[in-house]
């Protein structure tokens, strides 16, 4: 019974250390590749060239098949008459917004295909052939490096006072954000190499202790990852939700989503968390010796 004891502690530690290991290299992936956040702007740079191409000499007019039935303008007062009712406000205003003006606010504005990591953003290969072009002639760059301090460069100029402040304060909020992120996660990987590398004197020394201070080590690991990944997220919410909403949101024909880097994070976490599990539970396997200790008779008063 002891022997099967023994040797089902050691395959459980072989198999934490060997999932610890797995989980660093995933860890390693994550942290060293761009594609933690993905953009694809292609079908929005579609539907405004097409809009920018279209004809515009002064015999040809331009019908939305949003605006049809054509219908003039109401009145003021008709305005306020229709404001009763929430589903006629609703028409009244997309009739006071035409279709031309609305296009001209989206693409007003330039959106690109990009990949952003832990340290870069970059331009996603094949996806702009403009932006291609201009990264083969030397004009653009194919990755910007991650600022993790604050630079008033990245805060728009000639907008109002409060709005400016609003800017300013979401600008310290979302870097703090990102420096949790990759704070956090640089101590996970260093608390599970340190772990392992007790595990694996514990493995050689047999010594049940150290393997389960590994244990807990890979557990704290798993703890620190957590929190880079939920801030991660955090941050990318917080980024999309940003005010003002023009300047800094995605417009709806723009998909965007997690890369297979953030994926490659959340499976390191996942088997560093069960390695945790398996070198903590090793040692409670173990059964340890008990001796008997005989005390002497007392013969006559003498022990």
């Amino acid at each position: 019974m002891r022997s099967w004891n023994m040797a089902t502690m050691r395959i459980l530690t072989a198999s934490g250390l060997f999932l610890a290991f797995c989980a660093l290299g995933l860890l390693a992936i994550a942290i060293s590749t761009d594609y933690w956040y993905e953009t694809d702007a292609r079908r929005h740079r579609e539907r405004c060239k097409k809009y920018a191409s279209k004809r515009n000499d002064p015999g040809y007019i331009y019908i939305s098949n949003q605006n049809l039935p054509l219908r003039m303008r109401p009145k003021g007062g008709d305005v306020a008459r229709m404001a009763s009712t929430s589903g006629t406000l609703l028409r009244t205003k997309r009739d006071l917004l035409p279709f031309t003006s609305a296009m001209e606010s989206r693409c007003s504005r330039r959106f690109n295909s990009t990949a952003t990591g832990l340290w870069r953003k970059c331009h996603r290969e094949g996806f702009d052939q403009d932006n291609e072009d201009l990264i083969f002639k030397g004009l653009l760059r194919r990755c910007t490096a991650v600022k993790y301090y604050y630079s008033s460069s990245n805060v728009p100029r000639n907008l109002p006072v409060n709005i400016t402040n609003t800017i300013q304060q979401d600008e310290w909020h979302a870097l703090h954000l990102q420096r949790m992120t990759a704070g956090f996660i640089g101590m996970a990987v260093s608390i599970i190499m340190f772990g392992w590398i007790i595990g694996v004197l514990g493995c050689c020394k047999h010594n049940e202790l150290m393997q389960y201070v590994a244990g807990l080590l890979f557990l704290m690991g798993g703890t620190c990852c957590i929190i880079s990944l939920c801030t991660c997220v955090a941050g990318i919410n917080f980024e999309l939700s940003r005010y003002p909403r023009y300047l800094y949101g995605l417009p709806e024909d723009i998909s965007h989503g997690y890369g297979w880097s953030m994926f490659s994070a959340w499976g390191g976490l996942g088997l560093t968390l069960l390695a945790g599990f398996l070198c903590t539970l090793a040692p409670s396997l173990h059964s340890p010796q008990t001796t008997t200790v005989h005390k002497p008779r007392q013969e006559n008063g003498m022990v």
